[in-house]
Formats: C-alpha cells, sequence, structure tokens
C-alpha cells in the first residue's frame, strides 16, 4: 500500500488565521483606546504610520480595523482633515466589542438604567411566550440552567452569574420568536457583565433563588400572566442591585 501523502499542519501556520488574529487584536485595542477615553472625543487619531509602528502590522490589517470602526461610529474619517473620534452617541453600543469594552469604562448611570429598560420592556413578554410556546425539550432546558442556579455556591460566583445568563438566555429561546432571540444575541455581553456586578452587590443569595424559582414555575406551569409577573419582579431586583452597585 502507497504511503499516503502528509496533511500539513496549517493550525499555527495558515497566513489568513494569523492576519485574523492580528486583526482581532488590533481591532480590540482601538476600540480599547477611544472607549476608555485614552483618544478622547474630538481628538485626532494618532498618524498612520505611528499606528503601523505601534502595531506591528501591515497596512490593510490596519485599514481593515480602522474601516471597521467608522462603521460602529467610532471615528469619522476625512481627507486631508484626519481620523477624528466621535462622541459616545456615536457608537454603536450593539457592536460585541464596543460594548464589551463600554461595559468595562462607562460608568454612566443612564448607560445601565437603559440596559434594565430594554429588559423590562421585552424579557417578561419573553417570559410570557415561553410558558405558551415552549417545547418540552425547551422548557428542560430552563429547568436545567435553575437547577445549576440553585447548586451554586452563591451569587458572588461566576458559576451563578454562568447559570443565571442560560436562564434568561434559555427563556428567551423558548419564546420561540426571532426577534427576541436577535435581542439576546446582541446584548449577550451586556447582560453578563451586569449580573456579575449585580450579583457581587446583591444582599440575598436566598431572596434571589425565590424570585427565579416564580419565574421557573410559572413558565413549567403555562401560566402566562405570572411568568410576565414575576420576571417584571425580578427584573426590578436587578434594578435595586444595580443602584446598590453604581451608588
Amino acid at each position: 500500500m502507497k504511503n499516503q501523502p502528509r496533511m500539513r499542519a496549517t493550525v499555527a501556520t495558515d497566513p489568513d488565521q494569523r492576519t485574523r488574529k492580528a486583526m482581532t487584536g488590533v481591532l480590540s485595542e482601538l476600540v480599547e483606546n477611544v472607549v476608555s477615553g485614552t483618544w478622547p472625543a474630538g481628538e485626532l487619531l494618532p498618524a498612520e504610520e505611528t499606528l503601523l509602528e505601534h502595531f506591528g502590522v501591515s497596512r490593510p490589517t490596519l485599514r481593515e480595523g480602522l474601516q471597521h470602526m467608522v462603521a460602529q461610529g467610532l471615528i469619522r474619517s476625512r481627507p486631508r482633515a484626519g481620523t477624528v473620534v466621535l462622541p459616545q452617541s456615536s457608537w454603536n453600543l450593539l457592536d460585541p466589542l464596543v460594548l464589551e469594552a463600554a461595559l468595562r469604562h462607562v460608568r454612566d448611570r443612564k448607560f445601565y438604567d437603559n440596559l434594565i429598560d430594554a429588559r423590562m420592556l421585552i424579557e417578561p413578554e419573553a417570559a410570557a411566550q415561553a410558558a405558551t410556546n415552549g417545547t418540552p425539550r425547551a422548557l428542560a432546558t430552563i429547568g436545567a440552567a435553575f437547577a445549576d442556579m440553585v447548586e451554586s455556591e452563591g451569587r458572588d460566583t461566576e458559576s451563578w452569574s454562568i447559570a443565571d445568563l442560560t436562564f434568561h438566555t434559555a427563556i428567551i429561546e423558548a419564546s420561540d420568536n426571532w426577534v427576541l432571540r436577535q435581542f439576546i444575541v446582541a446584548i449577550r455581553a451586556a447582560l453578563m457583565t451586569s449580573f456579575r456586578m449585580t450579583n457581587r452587590a446583591s444582599q440575598s443569595h436566598e431572596q434571589a433563588i425565590e424570585m427565579h424559582r416564580k419565574v421557573h414555575d410559572a413558565i413549567q406551569r403555562r401560566a402566562a400572566p405570572a411568568a410576565r409577573t414575576a420576571m417584571q419582579d425580578l427584573i426590578g431586583l436587578a434594578r435595586i442591585d444595580m443602584d446598590r452597585t453604581l451608588s
């Protein structure tokens, strides 16, 4: 039997993969510099040659990163005028990289109030729809996430935050509404970060378990109005915890 030709490993040597990795690193740092205020709104970005020397990447890679920044409303580039940093009001905060950086640096109370407001508008209805439309498998996923929350050692642990995110995600998935599903995809990073913040601030693990249990039980009973009300109460607790965190 003839020897088969050997396949060459591509994980570490694939030029496209190296380019993508470099692109991700460049873009992350560019976004971080704007969102953190290292490059304040209204100021010009460093010259392209300076950025090329700093990042050590090709000109196309750098320009691709800058184009993404333009698309997300972080910067504006004009011929002969240079590239200027735009204010937060122009940013696309639903872009995962922008949102992740904003959650690390933005301490504006309104920023977090808006997140809670959006959850209050969407998640109670998602819970009601989950109670009405959820398949047995979808409801089992919600139950498994709740069980993980119960088994966690406390609200200030990473295991709780992960289970909490899974619980809320599973409810929206169970709603069988593609618009609501897109919402959770858009703000998944924001939810995880806010859960970490509020869970550390919470003073009652038992209270949180009980409020999640009410949402869980109402959905499992197919009681849509009760599920809606229980989710409203749960997000109300999140607002209280966020107030405590930011005070």
